[in-house]
């Protein structure tokens, strides 16, 4: 399973359609991987696995969202004042 996600990542290009997100606007695609990456870099830390299979969800968040809130949403998790649950 770890190969076929390095395949992925090595032909990643840009963020692919998501179901749950048919609409044109991604702020909640956007929202949702960065959630997602964060969540499972912190389950897989935990269980000392690698964390190579987040990459994907890092991939996709940094291809659609913009990078003020990126840095502001990082602002907020190091201050532990981040809105989202983690």
């Amino acid at each position: 399973m770890a190969e076929d996600i390095k395949a992925k990542l090595e032909n990643y290009r840009t963020a692919p359609f998501d179901a749950r997100f048919p609409n044109q606007n991604q702020t909640r695609n956007c929202w949702a991987n960065y959630v997602d990456y964060h969540r499972c870099q912190k389950a897989l830390t935990a269980k000392g696995a690698d964390i190579s299979p987040c990459e994907w969800y890092s991939r996709v968040y940094k291809s659609l969202c913009p990078v003020a809130w990126v840095e502001k949403w990082d602002e907020q998790r190091e201050a532990g004042t981040f809105p989202g649950k983690i």
